[in-house]
């Protein structure tokens, strides 16, 4: 808790010694004398150090335990611990494509001991995917800090007879209608990227949503389906084996974990870019300086050359950087993913 300032009295008096002028309006003087301590104080107490942290911090995950949330979720606690001299634990709060989550810290003390760490889709996608939300993600939470991206990979079945993404392209628009993608779900990044893949390629698929990324790769492996939007990590494995392969990434640089594998552009469809971001968020209201510490602390922790690589491995791209950039990046996005999301027709409620 911030203390008074111990000369808010004097300013106080201060603040009562008005002009002449003032003296005869009584009641405006006594109301811009209350406008003004209030003023000093909070400039005051903003001056002085939170003595922030002075207990343990909750990471709240807007997911299940496993997955790309989760994991830079433990990995972020686990080195703000050390950065901060503080417990920091992970709470997985699933459901609501990430409603539950972000509703929960929206309405929770701004203290900075309650943050939030979702993908970017929960914050700029469902917005448009639902009538009504109790909670407005651009305005009741604020933007800490940009963990990583995970650029979407577009992977069919290794069977498939294609040898590139200009290959499955013209192989879609001679079969129009008769070919699949699955998704993790309807609303999913993966569905509506696949979908904004379909309209810029010109070429009509069907629409196969499954209830997440596992059972939507079980059935593309066995080639039940055609085709697959979806980060590094789940594949990886796959790719490796061959029973899977990647015909583009849709990012504007190739991924470090897989630097074979071509961009959209390169593989011949520029404009495609499909990256999902990972930030930490805190509830409206929150000290801008415990903002601008937990961003500075955790541009330190990805920095890290352990956690940095680990990232890289695992197909996640790390990004950082300043409150400003990625409050910007927020309000980008946003305004991006409503023309995908309109344009896509898709609802879920």
């Amino acid at each position: 808790m911030v203390k008074r300032p111990e000369n808010l009295c004097y300013r106080y008096r201060k603040i009562n010694s008005l002009p002449s002028a003032m003296k005869e309006n009584p009641t405006g003087a006594a109301r811009l004398a209350v406008l003004l301590a209030g003023a000093l104080y909070l400039g005051a107490a903003a001056a002085q150090s939170p003595g922030y942290p002075s207990r343990t911090i909750r990471l709240v995950a807007g997911t299940a335990p496993g997955g790309i949330t989760d994991y830079l979720a433990r990995m972020s606690a686990e080195g703000l611990a050390g950065q901060l001299g503080q417990q920091v634990v992970v709470e997985n709060k699933a459901g609501a494509t990430g409603n539950l989550a972000i509703e929960h810290v929206a309405k929770s003390a701004p203290d900075g001991y309650t943050l939030l760490l979702v993908a970017g889709g929960n914050v700029v996608i469902t917005p448009f995917l639902y009538g009504s939300l109790p909670f407005d993600p651009l305005n009741d939470i604020v933007p800490v800090f940009n963990i990583a991206g995970a650029p979407q990979l577009l992977v069919v079945p290794g069977a498939l007879p294609v040898n590139g993404l200009r290959e499955f392209i013209a192989l879609a628009k001679a079969n129009p209608g008769k070919m699949n993608y699955a998704s993790a779900g309807p609303g999913s990044t993966t569905h509506l990227a696949a979908d904004h893949f379909a309209r810029l390629a010109g070429v009509q698929l069907v629409h196969i949503p499954y209830k997440g990324v596992g059972p939507a790769l079980a059935d593309l492996v066995a080639g039940r389906v055609q085709m697959l939007s979806v980060g590094f990590g789940p594949v990886q494995a796959h790719l490796k084996s061959g029973a899977l392969k990647a015909l583009a990434a849709a990012s504007k640089a190739r991924l470090a974990a897989a630097p074979e594998v071509p961009t959209s552009a390169e593989a011949g469809l520029p404009g495609y870019e499909m990256t999902t971001w990972f930030g930490i968020f805190a509830p409206k209201d929150t000290n801008p300086e415990i903002v601008r510490l937990l961003n500075s602390k955790m541009q330190a922790v990805i920095d890290d050359p352990k956690a940095k690589q680990r990232m890289l491995d695992s197909g996640i791209e790390p990004i950082g950087g300043s409150v400003q950039a990625f409050a910007e990046l927020v309000r980008s996005d946003y305004r991006s993913w409503e023309r995908v999301v309109r344009a896509s027709g898709v609802k879920l409620d």
